[in-house]
Order: structure tokens, then sequence, then C-alpha cells
């Protein structure tokens, strides 16, 4: 018998660890579905958990006699639901945008907004609110916006050049010109808007809220954002080897140029995605995969779903707590912003602990 057919049997050690490394994600699955639930459930209008699983899985809650039960179902299939699913894609899409940012700069601060891609969509949705009004062109307009200012940020950096190992500086300063030239425009924007009617909504739109969320938006966000997620999963392992470094990537036989072409396109593609639906939201694709890795490990072979698992449980849960915790819902990005910095803050003080030691 030939002895390479012979499959060597798992050590405990090993089988160890691949147990825990799946007890990580279906804990962070179970964390989802009780995020999921929680935001279906709570709310000025307070439905029971019982009934939300009711509502979702009998289909027949529309046609009750009962007035009470019937708008419980308007309230969870025409408004919560599509606001938690767009929370969950938004968080899921972001997280995983920051932690492949992060292996592919080799850098802990990096983040989707680090492109420009941001600025860019706002300044194409400020821009069709200023010119149109809101709704679809604003959506259409930050999505169009947000993906030339990736193809500005590539044609800054050389284009080709983007293969090479000093281009990772060149975008990182092709994305600081452009996010200033679109800052720049947004503040044009504002300042020429009526200040009556146009300029609160897009004060309040660039603040970041899921209060516009429907089934539109959920449809127009879920292609975009699953397409980039797809893209990142079949790079898990071009990153990992980048996060080592760009010669020890080459001597996996990575294509370094093409890995990192494609994780732009599919950062950008998510980052535009998620402006156009529910405006700037930062600090979750900066937070989260830091708080996947020292709670959980970098495993390979899990990292990345875990990032997306914890970034959609944690925007569900923000978004929550944004639209319950006061009278006025409070905008997303502020409050993502008011909890990311000091938890941040927490996680470098206690990395800064243990390089001391």
């Amino acid at each position: 018998m030939n002895s390479a057919s012979i499959a060597l049997p798992a050590t405990p050690g090993a089988r160890g660890k691949k147990r825990r490394v799946w007890m990580s994600t279906w804990a962070l699955a179970t964390l989802l579905l009780l995020a999921l639930i929680a935001g279906l459930t709570l709310g000025r209008y307070l439905i029971a958990p019982a009934q939300v699983l009711e509502i979702l899985f009998s289909g027949s809650a529309f046609d009750a006699r009962d007035p009470e039960a019937a708008m419980a179902a308007r309230v969870i299939e025409s408004v919560r639901l599509p606001r938690v699913l767009l929370a969950a894609v938004i968080g899921a899409g972001l997280a995983a945008a920051g932690a492949a940012l992060q292996s592919l700069f080799r850098n802990p601060l990096a983040e989707p907004q680090l492109l420009g891609v941001s600025s860019g969509a706002a300044f194409g949705g400020v821009l069709a609110m200023l010119l149109i009004g809101d709704g679809q062109p604003l959506v259409i307009g930050a999505l169009v916006f947000g993906m030339l200012a990736l193809a500005a940020v590539f044609w800054l950096a050389g284009g080709k050049a983007a293969s090479r190992g000093s281009s990772t500086v060149l975008l990182v300063l092709a994305g600081i010109v452009v996010s200033g030239v679109f800052a720049a425009g947004v503040s044009l924007v504002k300042l020429v808007a009526d200040p009556q009617n146009q300029l609160p909504a897009i004060v309040f739109w660039l603040m970041g809220s899921l209060a516009t969320a429907d089934r539109d938006r959920l449809l127009l966000a879920l292609p975009c954002v699953g397409v980039g997620l797809v893209i990142l999963y079949g790079l898990r392992f071009q990153l990992l080897a980048l996060s080592l470094g760009e010669e020890d990537a080459r001597g996996l036989g990575i294509r370094v140029g093409l890995a990192r072409a494609l994780t732009l396109v599919a950062v950008g593609l998510i980052t535009a995605a998620s402006v156009a639906v529910c405006g700037i939201v930062g600090w979750v694709g900066l937070v989260v995969p830091h708080l996947i890795r020292m709670s959980f490990g970098t495993d390979h072979r899990n990292f990345l779903v875990n990032v997306m698992l914890g970034g959609a449980a944690y925007l569900i849960l923000v978004d929550t707590f944004a639209r319950t915790a006061t009278a006025e819902e409070i905008p997303l990005g502020v409050l993502t912003a008011l909890l990311g910095a000091p938890l941040f803050a927490f996680l470098v003080r206690r990395i800064g602990h243990g390089l001391e030691r």
C-alpha cells in the first residue's frame, strides 16, 4: 500500500484546537441570532419574541382577526425586518472590509474610509440631494461617485504601479488626496444648500442612519456587499500571506498585484454601497476585527467568517440601541463613533500593556 495514501490520525491537541475554532464561530452565530431577535422585538412598539417568531414563520399574521396581531406583523415585515437585515449586511461588509485592509496594508489602523471611497460616495449622495432629491437618486449618486473615487485612487497610485512594493504608500496617499477633494465638495454642497429644507436632510444623512431602510435599499445593498464579501472570502488565504509581507507572499506563490487589486475593488464596492444606503458609518471596520482577534484569535480558517458574524451582530445591536434609547433616534454614525473610540482606546491600551511585559 502506498504510504502517501494513509491518513495520519489527528492529534488530541489538533482536534481540540479545531473544536475551539468552530466553537467560536457557533458562539458568534448564536450572538447574531440573538441580536436579530432583539432588533425585531425592541422598539417603541414592543413585540414579544414568541410573537416575532410566529410572524416570521407562519406568514399568516396579516390575515389574523386580531388587529393588534396584524399591526405587529406590519411593523415586523415592513419596518423592522428590512432594517435589521440591512444592518446585518452593512455590519458584516464593513467589518470584513476593515479586516482585509488591515491585512493588506499590514496596519492595525486601516479601515474602509482610508481609500477615500466614503468621501466620494458622500459627495455623490449630497449632490443628488441638492440637484434631484432624496430617495433613489441619492443611492445611485452615492454608489456611482464611490466607485469613481476608487478609480481615481487607482489612477493616482499609478495603475500598473499598484502591483509593485511601493504601492501601499501610494494607495494611502492617493486615498488621502481623493478624500480631501470630495470632502471639500461636500462642504461646498452644504454651503449652497437650502438651509431650511435641504441642509438638515444632508447633515442627518451624513451622520449615518438606517431610519430610511426598506426592501429597495436592502435589495440594492445585498448584491453589492455580497459580491464584495465573496471576493474577500475567496482571498482569505492570500490576505493572510500578505499580512506577513509581500516578499513572503510572493515566495508562497501569491500574485500580489492581482490579490491587492481584487481586495481594493471588493472593499470599494462594500464601502460605496454602505454609504449609499445608510450614510457614513465609521469605526465598525476598525473595532470589530480587533475584538474578534482578541476574543477568538486569528485562525485563517474561520477568522473572516467570524469577523462577518461579529460585524453583523455589532451593527444590529448598535442600531437597536440608537432607535430605542431616546425619544429621538440617535444618528448611527455618531453612536458607532461614541462607542467605537473608547472601545478602541481600551484595546490599544491593553495591547500596549502586553508589549511592556
